[in-house]
């Protein structure tokens, strides 16, 4: 739980507003609830102070319509003032469920579409928001972040535009290269990981992990995820490893050069555990691969962390490579849209991200400082402690 009691005495930079698009609703749904509770029973604040009117509310979200011509032609309008308010805007640019109908053709939403319509709400807002703030979990374009040809800087110019319709806080989760934030380097740009939700969902759904470096090893599967796998090594005091990936750069194929092998930097395996870290599941043909490299290098089992798990396409390799013992459990958090589905497979386990959400939204509205909500390190070895000793309790995993 976050430490409320810096809050106290703040005044909130002004009226607090969720703009929830479709492609996050069942999100959206869970951050409003938090935040609802939040001020009804953590923060000493009273409505009867003018300065804190619509503070403690049951819903913070707006209202408003995104429609369609007949000509696929977007439209936004909103239906309620927001004059005046901190308004955050919330999207899932992967969620390929939403549909609109063109020409008489049902079309699903693109990540092209759901960027669009985040700009069309922010035309629509026209300047008369006291601040905006987007919450974009997957960065658009994340993955087009470098140039090494003649191609296109998409997340660099998404930024500067974001930069450029006065949005001030920019909040997004494992960027794939968080060096993005140099497109702008003035602008209020904060990426956030899932490190302690991976660990409560890991260890409240395995309840026989031995916890140290002579038992468990967290594995990078390749040369990006490094960081973030050394940082979950270090506070869970356990090895650390990473797979390289040999690529042939004599083809293309689906944008990008195939990999030819997956090559293993790390020490000695056999019989420990292992954690896989990683931003996000595409097609997952890697991290099905890695996974079953270590365990024919003697793992013990194979748990896979990943922020997003997209699973582009399908399942049914995930399904074959699990029942072939390639790997042990997934955990994906909800920050993006998940194939209904796959909450029936058995390998399957969730990261709740709405309490953190709700939290981080909550302390930006107070312009407070969030150290203690992005500085997990403390609270992981809080939990650790608690599951070693076999005492956990609700209250310790919130």
């Amino acid at each position: 739980m976050p430490d409320f009691k810096s809050l106290a005495g703040r005044i909130p930079v002004a009226p607090l507003k969720l703009m929830v698009m479709d492609s996050a609703s069942e999100l959206g749904e869970s951050v409003n609830r938090h935040i609802s509770s939040f001020r009804k029973e953590d923060h000493d604040i009273t409505n009867r102070d003018p300065v804190f009117s619509d503070y403690i509310l049951d819903d913070y979200r707006i209202d408003f319509d995104l429609s369609r011509f007949d000509t696929g032609e977007g439209h936004a309008v909103i239906n309620e003032t927001v004059r005046g308010k901190d308004v955050f805007l919330l999207l899932d640019v992967m969620n390929h469920s939403v549909t609109y109908e063109m020409h008489g053709y049902q079309n699903f939403k693109s990540p092209d579409d759901h960027y669009t319509d985040l700009k069309r709400l922010i035309g629509a807002i026209n300047g008369k928001a006291k601040r905006l703030n987007v919450i974009m979990p997957f960065l658009y374009e994340g993955r087009q972040h470098k140039r090494s040809g003649r191609e296109s800087l998409d997340a660099a110019l998404m930024i500067e535009e974001m930069r450029d319709m006065n949005v001030k806080n920019f909040i997004t989760f494992d960027a794939h290269d968080p060096r993005i934030s140099n497109a702008s380097p003035l602008g209020g740009f904060d990426n956030f990981l899932a490190s302690y939700q991976f660990l409560k969902a890991l260890l409240t759904s395995v309840d026989d992990l031995t916890v140290d470096k002579d038992h468990l090893i967290v594995i990078s599967p390749d040369e990006g995820a490094l960081d973030r796998a050394v940082y979950f090594a270090n506070v869970l005091r356990a090895d650390t490893g990473m797979f390289y990936k040999r690529r042939d750069y004599t083809r293309i194929v689906n944008g990008s050069n195939p990999i030819v092998a997956h090559e293993f930097l790390g020490s000695d395996i056999r019989g420990k555990d292992v954690i896989i870290i990683d931003d996000m599941i595409s097609s997952g043909g890697s991290m099905i691969d890695t996974a079953k490299q270590l365990k024919d290098m003697g793992a013990k089992r194979v748990f896979i962390c990943t922020t997003f798990g997209l699973f582009t396409d399908g399942l049914k390799r995930f399904d074959k490579a699990y029942e072939a013992g390639g790997f042990d459990k997934i955990i994906c958090t909800n920050l993006t849209y998940q194939l209904p589905e796959l909450y029936e497979r058995p390998y399957y386990q969730q990261a709740d991200m709405g309490k953190f959400l709700a939290a981080i939204i909550d302390f930006i509205n107070h312009d407070a400082s969030i150290g203690n909500v992005i500085e997990p390190t403390e609270k992981i070895h809080q939990f650790l402690e608690k599951y070693n000793e076999g005492v956990l309790t609700e209250s310790a995993m919130d």
